[in-house]
């Protein structure tokens, strides 16, 4: 590429040596030129990003006004560079992204309930869904004749407390104590108020018996809802939840523990419906179409088949989007199947990273939101990493087909299939240590028999028996449906059970999972020797992760339940609290061993309203902490002592004045501002959930004096 000679003002040396520079990437990008078109979807991501990490309205103005600026300084390259399109290009796409979101959460977000509230309210049923494995009903209810709450409410109604008749449009009344949308309990842990803000749902609570119907139901359940309870009803034991999982994907029946056998082993993306299900089923429908046609000889000669068939399967794989509930994962793999459909009709090559940067470019115009979940970014990172593999040069000539005897065609399917499973494992791992706090090690090996086994035995059983049941003939294939699912839950109970199952590691900041993000996606999108530049942040991304110290103390955002890191491991202000709270503490402190009680530790000293103990730092140095663990009126003197001798004071309710600690008081005004804490002695640093100034609309401030939860509704 040459440009035109211009005056300029600049000349010598330094000149020269920005011309010749600019020169060299223009030739890099002439090199690269098919894969520029593949960072559109994350320049605009990029703006959506933005938006969440930015705290207030300010500072998402001076964002798009800075990519505007960024935008004019591209322009003012040369004419006709490649260098002066992307940037122009990528400035106003983040621009847009930012502004995408920005206007879906000011159009159709749903604010949160301000405080707590507690009373009886009457309530229309939007929505059910069962959750067996938990003994309870989700309900979606738009309250009646109730201003002042929120346009929709998630309740859960106990099993054993759900009234005849309950069901879509019926009327409920009932007594509900209501809370906002919970946010991150500690640091790093799952925001459920961002997500449930975008899915318009504005209080979250459980209702109390009885529950009366005031109008019941009259329409009949959904379709979905239909084949959940068949398939609930066919299948025995633990393996009707995987198997309704399979063909609805509601998950509500899965056990915890077998659904945590699943993620330690590396096999949730199979109850998770995204393109491995999504490509099964219209493989299976273009597969029975053709053979069908082809039956018949005017079809076969005359007809053009394989349009007839993709158009077939397209409906399918629509209809089993929308069945299963349209969620990202699902979204995105009908998206692509429609392109590779659409490609393979036009006799065109369509598995490129352009299908799945198409892909990303809908589900983020549609579900901008869904960018910082976890669901989203698994599901295309996996996509793209396989993708990216299979349009190596070396690795597509190894792994294509050649005549050759079948043990030999064996092996080889098998080391591209583990090859395939160990280079997802290692994209997926820096996303999962930032959301999950742990990563798999053994999933590669787990789903070289799972992968199999649930694309070419349990999927077909299970759609043979459901096509049977319709004459009354599914039985045996039920049968034999559940004996697989069986040998797949072995499998990841087998796999879980290993002590290298999952690497743990504390919680990654959001600066360095973005930094490490950018260098998988350099690694992954451009074919050059200077894609490999990327390795360099991934690298220093993961082992700071792994070489952080992790947090001493966390404290949960309403500063009931605190955990401490001892000497052999860590301990639990409160022994008896639910496995989810010991689940969330554990898996933000890298910890993967049981939590212990402080009050058993040789350090503590505790009664029943207090608990104070000692702990030591990564340098040594012993620190005197102090909890309460009641609400009774403790003596002034007594307590203003043990406050003084302690460095740091930690209370579910607000602390007198008087209480001074040597360093931190932790107490309900401090948590009401910050939400959970996570505490490194070692380093002095103090982590908050909320952020200073932190304006987006899914954060609830409570005002003053709204400790207690207001008694009517």
């Amino acid at each position: 590429m040459a440009f035109e000679p211009r005056q300029t003002s600049l000349g010598g040396r330094p000149a020269a040596l920005a011309r010749v520079r600019l020169d060299r990437l223009e030739r890099w990008l002439e090199r690269e030129r098919e894969q520029i078109g593949l960072w559109v979807p994350i320049a605009l991501g990029g703006g959506i990003a933005a938006w969440f990490i930015l705290p207030h309205a300010m500072a998402w103005l001076a964002f798009c006004c800075g990519t505007l600026a960024m935008a004019c300084i591209g322009a003012m390259l040369p004419v006709g560079g490649r260098l002066r399109r992307m940037m122009v290009g990528g400035a106003i796409l983040a621009c847009m992204g930012c502004l995408l979101v920005w206007g879906k959460a000011m159009l159709w977000g749903q604010p949160p309930l301000v405080r707590a509230t507690f009373g009886q309210m009457t309530g229309d049923v939007a929505a059910i869904r069962p959750v067996p494995a938990q003994a309870m009903v989700r309900v979606m209810l738009r309250p009646v004749d109730a201003p002042d709450l929120p346009a929709v409410i998630r309740v859960n109604i106990a099993d054993a407390d759900v009234p005849a008749g309950l069901g879509e449009g019926a009327r409920l009344r009932f007594r509900v104590r209501l809370m906002p949308p919970a946010p991150p309990s500690v640091p790093g842990g799952y925001d459920f108020a961002a997500r449930a803000y975008f899915q318009g749902i504005g209080a979250t609570g459980k209702a109390l018996k009885p529950v009366e119907i005031v109008i019941p139901s009259t329409a009949s359940p959904p379709l979905r809802a239909q084949l959940f309870g068949h398939i609930l009803e066919q299948v025995d034991g633990p393996a009707e939840g995987i198997a309704a999982a399979l063909a609805t994907g509601d998950q509500g029946a899965i056990p915890e523990a077998d659904a945590e056998a699943m993620r330690r082993s590396g096999l949730a993306h199979l109850l998770s419906i995204s393109g491995l299900h999504v490509t099964a089923l219209i493989g299976a429908v273009i597969f029975l179409l053709m053979r069908v046609m082809a039956l018949s000889q005017r079809a076969a000669l005359g007809w053009p088949l394989m349009l007839i068939a993709a158009a077939g399967g397209a409906l399918a794989g629509i209809g089993y989007t929308l069945l299963t509930g349209a969620e990202v994962p699902t979204v995105r793999s009908c998206v692509a199947a429609l392109l590779v459909l659409g490609g393979l009709a036009m006799g065109r090559d369509a598995v490129t990273l352009r299908l799945v940067a198409t892909g990303a470019l809908v589900v983020l115009f549609l579900w901008p939101e869904a960018l910082v979940g976890p669901s989203f970014q698994m599901s295309f990172a996996a996509v793209t990493a396989l993708v990216a593999l299979a349009e190596h040069p070396r690795f597509r000539t190894f792994a294509a087909a050649r005549d050759e005897g079948a043990l030999r065609r064996i092996a080889r399917g098998l080391a591209v299939t583990l090859a395939t499973g160990i280079a997802v494992e290692l994209v997926l791992m820096p996303i999962a240590l930032f959301h999950f706090h742990k990563a798999g090690l053994l999933g590669a090996f787990a789903n070289l028999i799972a992968i199999p086994l649930t694309t070419f035995v349990v999927m077909p059983l299970e759609a043979l028996a459901l096509v049977l049941d319709v004459a009354g003939l599914g039985a045996p294939f039920w049968w034999l449906t559940q004996q697989a699912l069986n040998l797949l839950l072995l499998l990841a109970h087998g796999v879980a059970a290993s002590p290298m199952a999952t690497l743990l590691a504390p919680t990654m900041g959001m600066g360095l999972f973005g930094i490490t993000v950018v260098g998988l996606l350099w690694c992954l999108l451009w074919r050059t020797g200077w894609r490999w530049l990327g390795l360099a942040p991934v690298l220093i991304g993961v082992a700071v992760t792994f070489t952080a110290a992790p947090p001493d103390v966390l404290i949960t955002g309403d500063g009931r339940h605190v955990a401490v890191r001892t000497g052999k491991g860590m301990a639990i202000l409160r022994d008896r609290a639910g496995d989810y709270v010991r689940d969330v503490l554990s898996e933000s402190a890298g910890y993967d061993g049981e939590l212990a009680a402080i009050a058993d530790l040789p350090d503590a000293r505790c009664s029943r309203d207090l608990c104070a103990v000692g702990v030591k730092d990564g340098n040594g140095r012993s620190w005197r902490l102090l909890f309460t663990r009641s609400t009774m009126l403790i003596e002034r003197s007594d307590f203003a002592r043990d406050c003084a001798a302690a460095d740091i004071v930690v209370s579910d309710r607000g602390l007198p004045r008087w209480c001074h600690p040597r360093w931190m008081k932790i107490d309900r005004r401090l948590l009401a501002r910050t939400g959970g804490l996570s505490i490194t002695l070692a380093k002095g640093e103090v982590h908050t959930v909320h952020r200073v100034g932190d304006a987006h609309p899914w954060i609830v401030r409570p005002p003053r004096g709204s400790g207690r939860p207001k008694s009517q509704l």
